[in-house]
């Protein structure tokens, strides 16, 4: 008999065996007397905190979920961190657990391959649900559901399904202002608002103003399941050992298609933001024109979302008014962009990434049509579900404990993900790799340092190039005219002795033209040959057309690390002009070829040589912005100096390896500043100063004539786009490490920014 399954007590505590060194739950339960018991009552059935005898779970029902829960909280609820142990938090798990009746396991009597056919064919569950990012989204994803439910509950569950049903998977029906129906489930609901998604998986994110009635069913969708005994344990056997599989096909939900024809055509829905910089281009510019001089000074804040721990550098994605965001740690959010309400959560189990080379961030989505692809600091690429956040597929990279991680956008292309890697600082070599959407399998390798056989392998001396940096930790821009992908690299190992690396050090501090079908190489330029200061070129490959001495150019732009602002031909790599646009003294200036003209002894010594800028440079990832309108680049610039120092020590892959070390100039300090310049020129048209300049805040250019910008300390600020005049200010009490963007919901523009742990949405009144 067919019927559609829908677990929807998925969140429930874990089942699995007990470790080996917590087999006492009488020590669990002294350790929750004393940390848990205040707000989750003595026998556990809650009080100011939920009920934990239930099994209905909202925030993650496995060991390691509760486990990390206890230890570090739960952002946004008032969960706190609780200081205790590894062991000890063990050990609560263990006795919650054991609250819920005995942990030992009955034997599994069905065949899994006939539940399969049951799951997937007449049964009809993969209607509802998903295994291995096979099937639909109504129902809980239950790819992991032998971590949180024994078998018994499993049956229970097809056979009773209005008996529990779980926070994210209510049932209600919703009466509309024109008096039609609506029936689905609540994936969230608030005084104000209420985000359902109906039968048909269509998501709709409503305003309580615009309702007449809600009301809770409490009563499952699914029709209560009739299985001969053998077919459930057949059913129940494939769920607790489902088999491990990958989609090889893939449509995309008519409703939330982010096609790689509307991401080539971005500029045409600007109430949208499809890709990490706005467009293929890089521009980070929105054509949005609400927001003006004469009506910024009204800008208010409107909502706010809190990631949890960590220093946010997110710059979200929307579509159709869902914002997708992620977190530090590789956690991730669907959002009602109106309101800020959550939608779905995503988070990552990470191992011990922190003693590696890395810097515990990520800075955001990429999307192609109903999917996210996620890059990881363990070095992985995950793509998840757009509407529901279920695991699509997870492929690893690299080996994280090499070193490796990844903490940039993906780029989405035509059924392609490109991604890089960090790998600067650790005696690694960086790669660009390009992976199939559909299915994750890796389709071409790109490195970033010459190969053997490569003619360019003799701008390295003796073996350097096996530890030569190189690292692509920054999302590419892409032309679809030429089909060509820009990719950038960074400082090649060691930073800053350049004695044991003689040679140019290709392709480090390079941008490389790529063939994305291929990984082929069409040309490269290389800004700083032999960079001994850390000068990574990872900052955006701008791509604008504009009248250059007399001829319309196609030209691809880059305000560098090394403070030198470029403008090359993106057809050909051709080098057109080059000019400061902040304080340097280390180049008398490029040759025509875009070579570096060296001032003498600029390089790192051992007692130190004196150079403009310091390591973090000119201006770094903090994206910069280019008005179509106005014809400016927007540019952060950092205006600081240092003391290098040279120190020879060998490469070990994994560990340190820079080489020496700076000394930042205290006199001068660390002044910013947010410039404009024309493109066509280099020539500055006007400079707001900053009282500390910043490598990763950005700014956002408008069709409505304002500029906003971000600061180190916390400041969003707008400014007139043709002259640079500070029109309004908004402190938002940290530190803003990410650029601004702007979309639309229902016709009002919206600007969103994150600072430390939050995200501040903006809007006219």
């Amino acid at each position: 008999m067919k019927t559609l399954l829908f677990f929807l007590a998925a969140f429930t505590l874990a089942a699995a065996p007990q470790a080996e060194h917590t087999t006492d739950p009488a020590v669990g339960r002294t350790l929750y007397l004393k940390s848990c018991s205040g707000c989750h009552g003595a026998n556990g059935k809650g009080g100011r905190g939920s009920d934990l005898t239930t099994g209905n779970w909202k925030w993650g029902a496995t060991d390691p979920e509760i486990q990390r829960n206890i230890l570090k909280g739960i952002a946004g609820t008032q969960m706190p961190p609780f200081p205790l142990s590894d062991d000890e938090a063990r050990n609560i798990v263990i006795f919650l657990r054991s609250l819920r009746g005995t942990s030992t396991e009955e034997a599994i009597k069905g065949n899994p391959a006939s539940g399969r056919d049951l799951f997937y064919g007449s049964a009809g569950c993969a209607h509802c649900h998903m295994v291995g990012g096979r099937g639909g989204r109504l129902g809980p994803d239950l790819t992991a559901i032998a971590e949180s439910r024994k078998p018994a509950e499993l049956r229970k569950a097809i056979l009773e399904p209005d008996a529990a049903l779980a926070a994210g998977y209510e049932t209600v029906e919703i009466e509309l202002r024109d008096g039609k129906t609506l029936r689905g489930v609540a994936k969230n609901e608030d005084t104000f608002s209420v985000q359902v998604m109906d039968a048909q998986e269509k998501l709709h994110l409503l305003l309580k103003k615009d309702l007449r009635k809600i009301t809770a069913t409490h009563h499952s969708m699914m029709p209560a399941g009739k299985f001969e005994a053998g077919r459930l344990d057949d059913l129940v056997a494939f769920l607790r050992q489902p088999p491990a599989t990958v989609p090889s096909e893939w449509k995309p939900a008519a409703d939330l298609n982010v096609s790689f024809d509307r991401l080539k055509n971005a500029a045409r829905e600007p109430q949208n933001w499809l890709t990490y910089f706005g467009d293929f281009a890089g521009s980070r510019y929105s054509r949005l024109s609400s927001i003006t001089p004469a009506n910024v000074g009204t800008l208010a804040s409107k909502w706010a979302f809190q990631f949890g721990a960590g220093t946010v550098e997110t710059s979200p994605l929307v579509v159709d008014g869902l914002m997708f965001v992620t977190g530090p740690l590789n956690n991730a959010a669907a959002l009602d962009a109106r309101s800020g309400r959550t939608v779905w959560r995503y988070t990552r189990r990470l191992p011990n990434v922190a003693s590696h080379c890395t810097v515990m961030t990520n800075r955001g989505f990429g999307i192609l049509g109903d999917r996210l692809f996620m890059a990881t600091l363990d070095t992985h690429l995950v793509a998840l579900d757009a509407k529901t956040g279920s695991v699509i597929w997870d492929v690893t990279v690299d080996d994280y404990q090499k070193g490796f991680s990844i903490t940039h956008a993906p780029l989405a292309l035509n059924g392609k993900i490109i991604v890089g890697v960090t790998s600067g600082e650790c005696a690694l070599t960086g790669f660009i790799d390009a992976y199939d959407a559909t299915t994750g399998k890796r389709l071409w390798r790109v490195h970033s340092i010459a190969q053997p056989g490569d003619p360019a392998s003799a701008s390295w001396s003796g073996d350097s190039a096996k530890y030569g940096g190189g690292p692509t930790w920054m999302t590419g821009t892409y032309d679809a005219a030429t089909d060509t992908l820009f990719w950038t690299t960074g400082n090649p190992g060691p930073d800053f002795d350049g004695t044991v690396r003689e040679g140019d050090n290709l392709f480090t501090c390079s941008v490389l033209a790529l063939d994305p079908s291929t990984g082929r190489l069409k040309w490269y330029f290389q800004f700083t040959p032999h960079d001994t200061h850390d000068w990574d070129a990872n900052e955006t490959p701008v791509l604008i057309d504009a009248e250059v001495r007399g001829r319309m150019r196609k030209l691809l732009i880059q305000a560098n690390r090394n403070a030198f602002f470029y403008a090359l031909d993106r057809e050909t790599g051709e080098f057109i002009f080059g000019k400061p646009f902040a304080r340097q003294t280390w180049a008398k200036g490029l040759d025509d070829k875009g070579r570096p003209i060296l001032v003498a002894n600029s390089d790192p010594t051992p007692e130190g040589s004196y150079v403009c800028p310091d390591a973090s440079g000119g201006t770094n990832w903090a994206a910069p912005s280019y008005d179509s309108k106005t014809g400016l680049f927007y540019i952060p610039v950092m205006e600081a100096c240092a003391t290098y120092v040279r120190e020879t020590r060998p490469p070990k892959p994994g560990e340190g390896y820079s080489g020496g070390s700076q000394e930042l100039d205290a006199k001068i300090g660390f002044p910013g500043a947010i410039r404009a310049i024309d493109p066509r020129t280099g020539e500055r048209r006007w400079n707001f100063p900053v009282q500390t300049g910043s490598a990763a805040a950005g700014v956002l250019g408008t069709a409505g004539g304002v500029v906003f910008a971000a600061t180190k300390d916390g400041y969003l600020i707008a400014l007139d786009a043709r002259t640079g005049k500070p029109l309004w200010h908004y402190q938002t009490g940290g530190e803003i490490m990410t650029a601004p963007i702007s979309y639309a919901v229902d016709g009002k523009q919206y600007v969103s920014v994150s600072s430390t742990s939050t995200l501040f949405t903006f809007a006219l009144p």
